[in-house]
């Protein structure tokens, strides 16, 4: 299971407790102890599994057992005259927030306050909440690749040429605040249309051992599938990785095209911490686009250029 980092230490006022904090804390806990389990104990997990019992329900699963035992010896050893059956309580009402205010809740208790490289446990954490949360199965280090931060801030960029000639008139605008269409060609050359919808954009320049390994590495990352989860709002897509960059002075380590970028955050949404992840798709199921995980949104949020 993976613990928070040696030194960590959490601010609790006089007298009053994050109650919220805490409750994020324990969910984290609970999904990490659910991903050890299932890795330590895959039959285990299997034969559960199979008999629809939910590990991160099995107190409940447990108690309701227990209760129906219970209610039956009573039955059994009561008089059968006047008995008022009724139904058993519940045990625990769940009454969950929806699903993307959880998922905010997680996030805020798995990265740390500013953006930077993430520590192994952390991205352990996230990789979980992922795939248990959203649906998405992902790796901040696919078949021993990782970029130099999977924490950073993504900025937007432009429509990429889909064939010699195009231009945006004849390729959709996504709003009035469209970036438009780059003059070259994006840097595996032109991009398919489906690609160009959703593509990202990260800094293999400056991977450590891209001139070393330049030619092997081009081939992997192009059109590399990423997640790209805004940590503000909880938004996520899959896009496709089509070009190299943006440039270190930019203050950005991530891009996304008018489509990814407009998902994100909307039609104004030019820069914003994200967390990026491989997606984990040898079989190439794994769609292009939003990640729809919760049609029942937050609170509307401040989108604003930091």
């Amino acid at each position: 299971m993976a613990h928070d980092p040696p030194g960590t230490t959490y601010k609790i006022n006089k007298g009053k407790i994050d109650t919220e904090f805490l409750r994020n804390k324990l969910k984290l806990k609970s999904l990490e102890a659910k991903r050890s389990f299932q890795e330590k104990y895959p039959h285990a997990h299997k034969f559960l599994a199979d008999r629809g019992v939910d590990l991160a329900k099995i107190r409940q699963h447990s108690a309701k057992v227990i209760s129906a035992g219970a209610l039956t010896g009573t039955l059994l050893l009561s008089p059968p005259v006047g008995i008022d059956i009724r139904a058993p309580l519940e045990i625990s009402k769940n009454v969950d927030k929806p699903l993307q205010e959880t998922f905010l809740g997680l996030l805020k208790s798995a990265l740390p306050e500013k953006a930077r490289p993430l520590l192994r446990t952390e991205e352990k954490s996230l990789e979980q909440v992922f795939q248990e949360v959203i649906g998405v199965k992902t790796k901040a280090t696919l078949e021993g690749e990782h970029l130099n931060t999977t924490y950073g801030y993504i900025g937007a960029e432009q429509h990429l040429k889909r064939f010699a000639g195009d231009s945006m008139g004849v390729h959709p605008a996504v709003s009035e605040d469209d970036e438009g269409m780059a003059p070259g060609r994006g840097a595996w050359g032109y991009v398919p249309g489906d690609v160009e919808k959703w593509y990202a954009v990260v800094q293999t320049l400056y991977l450590p051992d891209w001139s070393i390994r330049q030619p092997y590495l081009r081939d992997w990352y192009k059109y590399r599938k990423v997640l790209i989860v805004n940590t503000k709002n909880g938004n996520a897509v899959v896009a496709a990785i089509a070009d190299a960059g943006p440039a270190a002075w930019t203050g950005k380590h991530f891009g996304g095209g008018p489509e990814v970028m407009n998902y994100l955050g909307g039609p104004r949404y030019k820069k914003g911490p994200v967390v990026v992840f491989f997606v984990d798709d040898p079989e190439n199921k794994v769609p292009l686009g939003p990640v729809e995980y919760n049609k029942v949104n937050v609170p509307i949020l401040a989108l604003r250029q930091v």
